[in-house]
């Protein structure tokens, strides 16, 4: 696991609403998203960023070996890479964001909050 993908800080974490990573704001500014920044854009977006993260999450685990983790399958973060994870992430995706990746990018969006139906 990449030093570089753990939060520096425990202030303004935020978690990306697509695959729950959770960074510092500005780690997101400056590296993007481990496992979305194709998808999404986040290095030097801040706009991205406070659309498709959030700082509303409920606790978080730490994935480091995707493939032997039942936390790791459970959490449905077994394709991305090791780092450190929302358990739950407040919100959604803008509905024109998941419109595109749908159509766009053929990838369909499962939100992340445990608390809402799905």
């Amino acid at each position: 696991m990449s030093l570089d993908s753990v939060p520096k800080e425990l202030r303004n974490l935020r978690a990306c609403l697509l695959c729950s990573m959770v960074k510092t704001f500005d780690q997101f500014e400056n590296d993007g998203c481990d496992n979305c920044e194709q998808l999404l854009g986040f290095r030097n977006n801040a706009a991205m960023i406070q659309e498709c993260t959030s700082s509303s999450f409920d606790g978080v685990v730490s994935m480091v070996s995707p493939l032997d983790s039942w936390v790791a399958k459970w959490q449905r973060i077994r394709e991305c890479v090791p780092g450190i994870y929302a358990i739950s992430v407040s919100g959604r995706l803008p509905e024109h964001i998941i419109q595109e990746l749908d159509e766009g990018r053929n990838v369909k969006y499962i939100p992340r909050d445990r608390r809402q139906a799905n």
